[in-house]
Parts: C-alpha cells; structure tokens; sequence
C-alpha cells in the first residue's frame, strides 16, 4: 500500500509540474498600456535632473473653488549671462509671476502664468475621448522670433501609445511604442524641423519590474542614453545614466538618489564632469512647505544655493 501511495503521489506531482508551465503561458492578447514615449525614464529623472533653483522663491496657492485657483510666485536670485569668460557672471534680477489654473479633473485642465518680463505661458489639456487627448502649450515674449507653441495629439490603446505633434517652425514629430510582453516594451520616434531643414529617428526599449526600472534610447543624432533605477524599499530608490553623443565624443555619467520620508523628500545626484546637486522638501505642516536647493559645479566654479517656502492648498 505504501508503494502504491508513494507512486500516484509522483504520479500527481509529474502531471501538475506539466499543466503549471501550461498555465504560466504569456498572453500576449492582453498586455499592459506602456508609459508615453516622452516619458520613458521618468524616474531616473526625478532622481538625476533635480528642480534647482538659485535664492529666494515664495509660491502661493489659493483655490477659490474646487476647479478654479490663482496662484502668486516671487523669485529674487542671480542670472547667468553667457560669456566667453571661463568664469561664471552672473547679475541680481526678480521675477513676479501669476498664474491662474482651472482643473476639471481628469477631462479639462487650464493652466496659464503670466511674468513682470512680459512672458505669457499657457497649458492645455483636454481628453476629447476615453483614448485620446489633445495637449497644447505656447510661450509668448517681447523679443522677436522667441515665442513658440506647440499641439499634440496622445493616442492610448490596450497595449500602445502614438503621439503626433505639431509646432511653430514647421516642427512635425511622431512616436510611437508598444507593450512586447508585461515588463518590456518597445518604441520610436522621428521628427521634422522644416525651419532649419534637419529630420532624425530615435529608438527607446524599457524593461521595469516591481524592483527596477532600466531603459536605453538611441538618436540618429549620435545620442545614445542608458538609464536604470534600483528600488531599495517604498521609500528609498537609486538611479544611474550614462549619456555618450558620437559626434562630439562627450560622455556624461551620473549616479542619484531619491529618498521619501514621513514629512520630506531628499533628492540628490553626482555627475562625472563633478557637479553635484541636493533638493530636500519639507512639509512643515497642513499646506505649507520648506524648500532647500543645493548645485555645485567644481568643473566651472559655480556654486548655487536656494531656499523657498510654498503655501496653499
């Protein structure tokens, strides 16, 4: 009796080992919605290309329903003006900026800023469709031949994403990329600057599990872009690039680090030309936030520091 136990239990063991493999089998039929092409390194960039700012800067925030909100921004800092000098110059300036936003989640969004400089900037973000959304933004300045706009039209389906899209300059761009199976997915992009008469092709993959987010572009324009990101824990990732462009022999490495904690987020990176960069964001209480910028760049002797504080809700 024994024996014959032992030999159907292998018996059971051998059929389920040859149905598991059977159901683990990929369906390709029904594959995750990969990210927008635009964005397919998002988070070693939140990490890498930290919003450093140099001063002061004081924003403010008041909805005056649960659409519509007015917003007030001051920044007093120094700006560096372009010089041939190896030295870094840099005179003292103040902006005012107002900006007014009207959110009608998630069908409408309206976001317009108006400057003392004179600079009008405006957003558009309408879904016209479950699938597709129209996307528009324009900047307009005193200085001639400065202002531009631009349209996009974002394309989602089951398991892709195209986008077209249109700007001043007789600028045409397209991309488009598509879920290969649920952790990799695959894309491309090419683009028309009709004012300067010059056109380029790029290619983009991105392989992300629950852990790790790692993608690589290459560009006709001899740009080629590596990136990975390593989740330590929810609150804790690491990330890395490698920027090589063929036609000038430049290579740019860089290392960072995001850490999210109860009240604050640190975020900081080091690249290889020896610039460093620190941005820590403090939340002091209900609607109120303390802000620290730090970048310094040995290579050109420039060093900024800024401090600001956020209010509004």
């Amino acid at each position: 009796m024994k024996e014959a136990f032992s030999l159907n239990g292998t018996t059971k063991r051998s059929e389920a080992a040859e149905t598991k493999p059977m159901n683990d089998k990929l369906d390709y039929t029904n594959l995750p919605c990969p990210i927008p092409y635009e964005e397919i390194n998002r988070e070693a960039l939140m990490s890498l290309r930290p919003e450093c700012f140099e001063g002061m800067r004081f924003d403010f925030t008041k909805g005056l329903n649960q659409k519509f909100s007015l917003s007030h921004s001051v920044l007093m800092g120094p700006m560096t003006v372009p010089s041939q000098s190896p030295e870094t110059i840099k005179i003292p300036t103040a902006h005012y900026e107002f900006g007014a936003n009207f959110i009608d989640h998630p069908k409408l969004m309206l976001f317009g800023r108006v400057l003392t400089d004179g600079r009008l900037n405006a957003r558009v973000k309408c879904d016209l469709t479950d699938n597709l959304t129209l996307k528009a933004n324009a900047q307009l300045t005193n200085e001639p031949h400065m202002s531009h706009g631009m349209a996009s039209f974002d394309y989602k389906g089951s398991d892709y994403r195209s986008q077209i899209q249109v700007g001043n300059g007789a600028l045409l761009q397209a991309s488009y990329i598509q879920s290969v199976t649920p952790h990799f997915s695959l894309g491309g992009e090419v683009f028309w600057a009709g004012q300067h008469r010059k056109s380029g092709i790029s290619y983009a993959a991105r392989f992300n599990t629950e852990k790790m987010v790692a993608t690589g572009q290459v560009a006709s324009t001899g740009m080629v872009a590596l990136s990975y990101v390593q989740k330590l824990s929810e609150k804790v990732s690491l990330a890395s690039d490698l920027m090589y462009n063929h036609m000038s022999r430049d290579v740019t490495a860089s290392v960072g680090y995001d850490y999210v904690l109860r009240q604050s987020r640190l975020r900081g990176k080091i690249d290889s030309n020896g610039c460093t960069a620190a941005f820590l964001e403090e939340r002091l209480s209900m609607g109120l936030k303390f802000i620290l910028s730090a970048e310094m760049d040995h290579k050109k002797k420039d060093y900024k520091f800024g401090f600001g504080l956020a209010a509004g809700e």
